[in-house]
């Protein structure tokens, strides 16, 4: 392979192989039935979209404050890959929501306000040390894993098709905070009673993951999408297999550690818009520049 300078080299369309996101990069959605399927609302199309997408936007950007502060490079750069995965993801979905809202998915983004955010409210939580991040990382990344794996199947062809993609995503994901918490676990015994700590602290806020929220049943029983409900027995058998090599099963639940929205009660929470101070942050930064320029193309 050879190039007359560097950039036609960067700007060669045969060879993408050699990119992560080549410059002739393809549409994951290119060709799929964006039509609603009979019988779905498609306002609760919509609102699952915005739920699963805000969770991945959210967490990705919580994920991009770690690059710099991990304790080695190589980690920076998965973090940072794993953001990057997170954060196609949650483009994908807020255009697939944006397809049925009739807006952007920048719009989506960066011109809603804290209340309209769908995300569950452990996606916002930031962390006191690495521990607590990759206890956090491999409770959402499991928890999403068993989710998509199961969206394969919606009846919405986007959604299935999303999933597809991001289960490859989601396994490495899991797979490499499953490898940091053993390690963490099973390491020292200093590196063991911080990974418990950070165990101990994350399991009580992991109530919400699994309560089903109105628009989720409703789509569950029509096909499209997963009840979470459901997903904590696969969830709680890796969680026992991962935590039980780490040393660190069963969890000491930590008490008075859950970060919940005031007012917070079963039945509410981040899919309903009730967040967390950590939201407020983290929208402040991400839409600063989208809101300094309105209606700015970048």
């Amino acid at each position: 392979m050879s190039f007359d300078d560097a950039y036609q080299a960067l700007t060669d369309h045969d060879d993408d192989a050699r990119w992560a996101y080549g410059t002739g990069f393809t549409d994951p959605l290119a060709g799929v039935p964006s039509e609603v399927p009979p019988e779905v609302d498609a306002a609760d199309l919509a609102s699952y979209c915005l739920m699963l997408g805000d969770d991945a936007l959210i967490l990705s950007h919580r994920l991009q404050e770690w690059v710099t502060r991990a304790p080695e490079l190589e980690d920076e750069l998965a973090l940072a890959n794993i953001a990057l995965d997170l954060l196609g993801q949650a483009r994908l979905l807020l255009t697939r929501a944006g397809q049925v809202l009739e807006c952007s998915e920048d719009d989506l983004a960066f011109r809603r306000d804290t209340t309209d955010f769908r995300n569950v409210c452990l996606a916002e939580r930031a962390d006191g040390d690495f521990a607590a991040l990759i206890a956090r990382l491999f409770v959402l990344v499991s928890w999403r894993l068993a989710a998509f794996d199961r969206l394969t199947g919606s009846r919405d062809a986007m959604l299935a098709a999303i999933a597809a993609k991001g289960v490859k995503e989601l396994t490495y994901h899991r797979d490499y905070a499953a490898q940091w918490v053993v390690r963490l676990g099973d390491g020292t015994a200093l590196s063991h009673d911080r990974m418990a700590t950070a165990i101990s602290a994350v399991m009580p806020a992991t109530a919400e993951l699994f309560e089903t929220h109105p628009v989720e049943e409703r789509l569950a029983a029509t096909g499209v999408a997963v009840d979470p409900a459901s997903l904590r027995h696969e969830f709680n058998a890796v969680l026992s297999e991962v935590l039980t090599a780490a040393r660190l099963w069963p969890v000491p639940f930590a008490a008075g550690t859950a970060t919940y929205p005031p007012g917070r009660h079963r039945g509410s929470g981040g899919r309903d818009g009730l967040h967390t101070a950590g939201l407020t942050g983290v929208l402040v930064e991400m839409q600063s520049v989208a809101r300094a320029v309105p209606g700015g193309v970048w």
